[in-house]
């Protein structure tokens, strides 16, 4: 008897009696679609504006006539979010490695005080440069200890 009634769950689960629900992403429409959208781009009197609106045409719209970003993981949307936020991310990592370089290159030097407030151009031009492959050189040196510092030496208020 339960393996009867297994067969038949799965058999309505396989051939579904309810209908496909198919949710809209937050209330958009397809911006071709949306009528505020088309006021505005009727609105466009210069021809950079009119080619604006003719690309954000592709795009999803509210109710405001306005283009939204959507962010949901499909990869179909990759290029609107995920690939920027990549190139933000190892553009702003670049900077910091390339000041962590500096800073650690400087760090010996009887006026590095000094390096810090004028600096040394050449050095920050060099680790700057060394800092295009900071992803590699972040996880060498997480793997090897030098990243990290040793538990004995974080002090810890004592409450």
């Amino acid at each position: 008897m339960r393996r009867l009634f297994a067969v038949l769950i799965s058999a309505l689960l396989i051939f579904g009696f309810a209908p496909v629900a198919k949710a809209d992403v937050a209330g958009l429409t397809p911006c071709s679609e949306s009528a505020r959208f088309q006021q505005r781009a009727a609105a466009a009197t210069t021809d950079q504006a009119k080619a604006r609106f003719a690309m954000y045409s592709q795009a999803s719209c509210g109710a405001d006539g306005l283009p939204h970003l959507i962010v949901d993981g499909r990869l179909s949307h990759a290029g609107d979010f995920i690939i920027p936020g990549i190139a933000f991310l190892y553009i702003a990592g670049c900077i910091g490695w390339a000041g962590r370089n500096y800073l650690m290159a400087i760090r010996g030097d009887k006026d590095a005080a000094m390096k810090e407030i004028q600096i040394d151009l050449s050095l920050a031009l060099k680790s700057t440069l060394a800092a295009a492959t900071w992803p590699l050189a972040a996880f060498g040196a997480l793997t090897s200890g030098k990243l990290t510092e040793s538990d004995d030496k974080i002090t810890v208020s004592p409450r």
